[in-house]
């Protein structure tokens, strides 16, 4: 393997979000478990640095190789008070930053030990069956059907990891931008051109927000919103290792999805590989890596395989969060409520991760918010420029609901 690519660590806690400092992680080749190449511990905000690792060459990922593109390490994670974690197939590519989230019980709640969590294959390399074809804009005018009047962002979806008639497959409560950045990373390598990234990303979401806004499970008397198989749905893994390239968009561009003229609902966007599956009249996912190494833009890599009629939508609603963004970027000088209520949650915030300062909450914009909102920008993986965006927003709004919330949704 002649390439590297970095890990970083991120372990909380399943009661209040919270970080769990003095975690020791051992990190060793999958296969090879007993030989560790690795020993970090996190930090007070339950964070490792980042640790290179190897991995194969970035050439295996950007075209279709019989080499496996990404190398699969095993992580053990111990901590006083907690039930250990054992993750296997933690996937590294080269060129790529890794975030790996561990969820860690307290022993003092844990009623049973959980089981090991093991990370499948990509869905370019493994063996999945394919989607099966459905039609893109769903009738929702039957009796007794439940449709949203309008597009939602919901704060979580409920994943049945499994096919929709296995009983025995596990319900997962998960945040909707994870849920998003997982699947992302379980479908499209993460060393693929920013664009191509976009436009799969953006699939996603819509045919997620499609299953979200017909009720299509739940009118059908399930009890979730989509389930992990590629047959019905979109791959989702438990513990699937992200990367900063996705989360970075998703984080950009989550409240989006795709329409068409005079169709209330998201398109349910189809796509298959375009390799072992064929599907003439949905995106093919290297085909759509080859349009971004040529400059299409996202809408123009879309349009190349839905039609010209496609477009990007906004939700005008985001559910689980205090307060909207204000529509522009709070910097140094802005004063008002939202200043006010920004600096309230960060200071909210710092009492669980006390590498972010506690700033006056008085509503003006200052160095000391500034400094602090670029302490949480680097503990939460955003870009460090000190001004409360769109993305950064929605992540203090995100961050302070996780460690507020009295009770956590549990499966």
């Amino acid at each position: 393997m002649a390439d590297k690519g970095n890990l970083k660590i991120q372990v909380n806690s399943t009661i209040g979000y919270v970080p769990v400092r003095n975690a020791t992680i051992s990190i060793s080749y999958t296969g090879e478990s007993d030989q560790v190449l690795e020993e970090v511990t996190t930090d007070q905000n339950g964070q490792t640095e980042e640790v290179a690792l190897d991995a194969p060459p970035v050439e295996y990922s950007l075209s279709p190789s019989e080499n496996q593109p990404y190398s699969e390490y095993n992580l053990h994670v111990t901590a006083p008070d907690y039930e250990p974690v054992t993750i296997s197939g933690a996937q590294i590519l080269a060129d790529t930053n890794g975030l790996q989230n561990v969820s860690m019980v307290p022993l003092e709640t844990a009623s049973t030990t959980l089981d090991n969590i093991v990370i499948g294959p990509h869905t370019l390399w493994g063996d999945y069956p394919p989607k099966i074809a459905e039609d893109e804009i769903k009738p929702v005018n039957e009796s007794g059907e439940i449709v949203l009047s309008r597009v939602v962002i919901p704060e979580f979806v409920i994943v049945h990891d499994g096919a929709i008639t296995d009983q025995t497959a596990q319900n997962y409560y998960v945040r909707y931008k994870d849920y998003i950045k997982n699947v992302a990373a379980c479908e499209v390598y993460s060393t693929w051109p920013r664009s191509t990234l976009e436009a799969n990303i953006l699939a996603i979401m819509s045919f997620t927000l499609n299953r979200v806004y017909t009720e299509w499970y739940r009118n059908k008397g399930h009890d979730f919103t989509i389930t992990s198989s590629t047959a019905y749905d979109h791959k989702w893994i438990n513990g699937k290792t992200t990367y900063d390239s996705i989360n970075t968009i998703v984080d950009e561009i989550f409240a989006s999805y795709l329409s068409r003229p005079n169709v209330r609902q998201p398109i349910l966007t189809q796509y298959c590989d375009g390799k072992r599956v064929s599907c003439p009249e949905w995106m093919t996912q290297w085909g759509s890596k080859y349009l971004g190494d040529q400059g299409y833009t996202p809408i123009e890599i879309l349009r190349y395989y839905y039609g010209e009629s496609m477009y990007i939508n906004t939700a005008e609603q985001i559910s689980g969060i205090p307060s909207s963004w204000p529509g522009y970027d709070l910097t140094i000088g802005s004063t008002g409520d939202k200043v006010r209520q920004m600096q309230e949650q960060l200071n909210r915030i710092a009492k669980d991760y006390p590498s972010i300062p506690t700033i006056p909450v008085d509503g003006t914009y200052g160095q000391q918010t500034a400094d602090a909102v670029r302490v949480f920008q680097n503990v939460f993986g955003l870009g460090q420029t000190g001004v409360v965006d769109y993305p950064t927003w929605y992540k203090i709004s995100e961050i302070y609901v996780a460690v507020s919330r009295i009770a956590e949704l549990n499966p």
